[in-house]
């Protein structure tokens, strides 16, 4: 499948409009699963034109944003889908932020309403409060009480009249989606109408091959890209069921959904993989109904996907994507999954390793290549990041988009992660990717999770640095697990300092934030 074989969008296109005509045959199924209830595909419909209907009433006008921050649930998606049903712009962010950070959301984007869960209210009003703002209108999702002059997202559907789709262009600005802050500060990074077409149709269908008997479950939430994708683009483009959950993805949770829901996709991260591989909760293959699994967030290790398929005996189709190709290029496939790899371009993809000359690394004669920056060409690409041209001008190059990570190309045609940019170390003058030291200490009976940094010696050269989190009851020293590296790798690439930790900082997402632990190796001396 190519953007040669898929039918690109007219270019009057609201994908709301989309999906709800796409499903107009299917009024009675159950489109999306929450923690209080269903909806079925009748009903999103009445709701989503519904959501549009107010938000005009409210004064939104067509390209003003309403910035998004809840829980997943079934008034999530209504509520992002009758932003873009309406042409208003909503504004995903991450619900596990500071006020301070949703504060600089807010004058960033300039938003002129928030749509929030009742359990955020605190965090809102705070932000609300720190700092000018633009919003209009507090707008509050399953509330036990409001706050003095907040709407109830409720209430205001009941009282608003159905909208007629807005005539939107393909190309238009639809939604932004901040970076997750895994390198610092996040973009507003501007996505159109389009893109969320794209992904569903390359991506869900054409890798995923979703379909319309599926139950679809994403620990991702929706404010991720990845999870965006997972629980509400792909699975509504094809007519599946939605399993949503508000609360934060620990295994005990997932394990709830897997077994009552019985979803036949996940889609997580590789933290979440491991966590509920080391959990003695874990349920047995015969308690779910899985029949595809998907990961992404960073690099899953070799171990943790074989471990996975031998429990369950389904394929996690580990792949790579980023908020700013709104979700996943490449990628391994059902029936083809090369674990330790990030598979091949997904159809409708191309992708570019370049060296620090900008100019495409050298291919080995068995078609292998040395690591180099990895670039993207494909049709989901943002626009821009909003109010910040040099940015802008660094990622989206041309045609081209500038991912920030580094690859290297086996010889059989697949792609190994390598590291990002900025996490690539130098030692004894030749190049270590963390990700490979961080893959073989999870390998160690004893490790839950590893992260790997570059710390200077007392001669003032780099080495590698690991952060290390033993699974519960576990215990190894740090001699122990620099031996098991040496084992299996190159003598130079061994941790020479390791130090042991309860958890690693991550984003709300899963990414381990290595930039926090190299502040605190700083802070250390």
């Amino acid at each position: 499948m190519s953007t040669d074989t898929v039918a690109a969008p007219p270019a009057r296109f609201n994908f709301a409009r989309h999906l709800l005509s796409a499903n107009a045959a299917r009024a009675a199924k159950t489109a999306l699963i929450d923690d209080r209830g269903t909806l079925s595909y009748g009903q999103l419909d009445e709701a989503v034109r519904r959501c549009a209907g107010a938000l005009q009433a409210l004064g939104l006008r067509r390209e003003e944003r309403v910035l998004l921050l809840a829980h997943d649930s079934s008034d999530w998606v209504v509520a992002f889908l009758g932003a873009l049903y309406a042409g208003v712009v909503p504004v995903a962010v991450n619900t596990l932020l500071p006020a301070k950070d949703i504060a600089y959301m807010l004058g960033d984007s300039r938003a002129q309403a928030a749509i929030v869960s009742g359990a955020l209210v605190p965090v809102i009003e705070e932000a609300l409060a720190l700092r000018t703002h633009d919003v209009k209108h507090l707008i509050v999702s399953r509330a036990d009480k409001l706050p003095a002059g907040a709407h109830d997202f409720a209430d205001l559907l009941a009282r608003a009249r159905p909208a007629d789709p807005c005539d939107t262009h393909a190309e238009e600005p639809a939604f932004w989606l901040y970076s997750s802050g895994s390198t610092g500060a996040p973009k507003g990074t501007v996505h159109t109408q389009g893109n969320l077409y794209w992904t569903a149709e390359l991506y869900g269908k054409g890798v995923l091959k979703m379909r319309e008997d599926d139950v679809v479950f994403s620990a991702a939430k929706l404010f991720f890209a990845y999870g965006l994708g997972n629980a509400l683009s792909f699975p509504l483009s094809v007519g599946a069921s939605v399993v949503l959950m508000a609360e934060r993805p620990t295994p005990q949770a997932c394990f709830k959904r897997m077994t009552e829901h019985k979803p036949t996709i996940f889609c997580g991260a590789p933290t979440g993989y491991g966590g509920m591989l080391a959990s003695p909760d874990l349920p047995a293959k015969g308690a779910v109904a899985l029949r595809l699994c998907s990961s992404a967030g960073e690099a899953l290790p070799q171990d943790i996907g074989e471990r996975w398929t031998r429990h369950f005996g389904v394929e996690i189709i580990d792949g790579i994507g980023s908020t700013e190709m709104l979700h996943i290029f490449l990628s391994n496939v059902p029936g083809d999954v090369h674990y330790g790899s990030t598979g091949r371009p997904v159809p409708g993809y191309e992708v570019e390793l370049r060296g620090e000359d900008g100019r495409p690394v050298a291919e080995n004669a068995d078609g292998s290549s040395d690591i180099g920056d990895l670039y993207i060409k494909g049709p989901s690409a943002a626009l821009m990041y909003w109010n910040n041209r040099t940015k802008s001008r660094d990622t989206f190059q041309g045609s081209w988009t500038k991912s920030g990570d580094k690859y290297l190309r086996n010889a059989n045609g697949t792609y190994t992660y390598a590291g990002r940019n900025d996490d690539m170390l130098k030692v004894s003058g030749i190049y270590v990717s963390p990700f490979e030291v961080e893959a073989t200490l999870v390998q160690h009976p004893a490790v839950l999770e590893a992260a790997v940094i570059g710390k200077e010696d007392s001669d003032g050269l780099t080495k590698t640095k690991a952060y290390v989190v033993l699974k519960p009851g576990q215990q190894a020293s740090a001699a122990d697990l620099q031996g098991f590296v040496k084992e299996r790798l190159a003598p130079y690439k061994y941790p020479r300092f390791i130090e042991f930790l309860d958890e690693l900082p991550k984003t709300a997402t899963g990414k381990i934030q290595r930039f926090r632990l190299r502040e605190r190796e700083k802070a250390a001396g």
